[in-house]
């Protein structure tokens, strides 16, 4: 049906710094308390501890050994394109050590493969554009590979004042996006028909959210999330949760004009729009 997402980057970051030499591989996760010692590429098994990391060096390896430390502004399942902000920085970090140049769009794809066919996870490419690029976008997504990134113009001055109209609220609970991707694709493939629809309508949802990025309209805006966040809700029944709907009722009671889930939903982050 072809697909399209439209993006704003936020000024919440991910970290990734590379120390080649030392042989083996120190790879450490300074933001959860992780850390692994492999001594050769053998080694490199996934079994649930820092998988990205290892894919990426997998993908890149770096003769003479190399020492990854890595962290996130970001708690993991937040919705916030953390995992893909992650492949991202992984990859740009393990070329700069192997003295290779990748532009953003190339290593935005890259960071797809890295989760779909090295790790065999289910998911887009949304995240990994929005990490490279940065800024304001709407993805473009067709019955092929690839991506058509178009700029949405939305001023310093204006994403300043939107910011003051946005609030990024954490449920506490972390989601695994890839769980529900596989429910709802599974319910579309086998031809639920109002899955079909909800991913239609939110599709089509984006070119209106882009005329209201571009022209400042905030109240619009915030009525697009809404009618976001309803039609997220038709794809899985798990998608709001009861600290989704206790935050949801607070800020509604508070004044919100508008509310969605942040990525997948089922926990992670909200996003509301309400006044500054």
């Amino acid at each position: 049906m072809g697909g399209a997402v439209a993006n704003a980057a936020i000024t919440l970051y991910t970290r990734v710094e590379c120390r080649a030499g030392g042989g083996g591989y120190r790879i450490h996760a300074e933001d959860i308390g992780e850390h692994v010692l492999l001594r050769t590429p053998a080694e490199m098994i996934y079994d649930g501890k820092l998988d990205l990391h290892k894919a990426a060096l997998n993908m890149l390896p770096v003769l003479g050994g190399v020492e990854l430390i890595t962290s996130s502004d970001v708690p993991a399942g937040s919705g916030l394109g953390a995992s893909g902000s992650l492949d991202v920085a992984l990859l740009q970090a393990l070329l700069l050590c192997r003295g290779e140049e990748y532009d953003a769009s190339e290593i935005a794809e890259l960071g797809f493969l890295l989760e779909t066919v090295e790790l065999k996870l289910a998911g887009g490419r949304q995240d990994q554009y929005a990490a490279a690029l940065g800024g304001f976008h709407e993805f473009l997504f067709g019955g092929g590979d690839g991506v058509e990134a178009r700029s949405i113009d939305v001023t310093a001055e204006a994403a300043a004042d939107l910011a003051n109209h946005l609030i990024v609220a954490y449920t506490g609970q972390s989601h695994f996006s890839s769980q529900t991707h596989d429910r709802v694709w599974k319910a579309f493939h086998e031809g639920n028909n109002e899955i079909a629809d909800a991913i239609r309508t939110m599709r089509d949802l984006v070119a209106p959210v882009r005329s209201a990025l571009e022209s400042g309209d905030w109240h619009a805006l915030a009525e697009l999330i809404d009618e976001n966040w309803t039609q997220q809700q038709r794809l899985d029944a798990t998608i709001s949760t009861e600290a989704t709907r206790t935050i949801e009722t607070a800020v509604r009671d508070a004044g919100a004009w508008g509310i969605k889930a942040a990525g997948a939903g089922a926990g992670g982050c909200l996003i509301v729009a309400g006044p500054a």
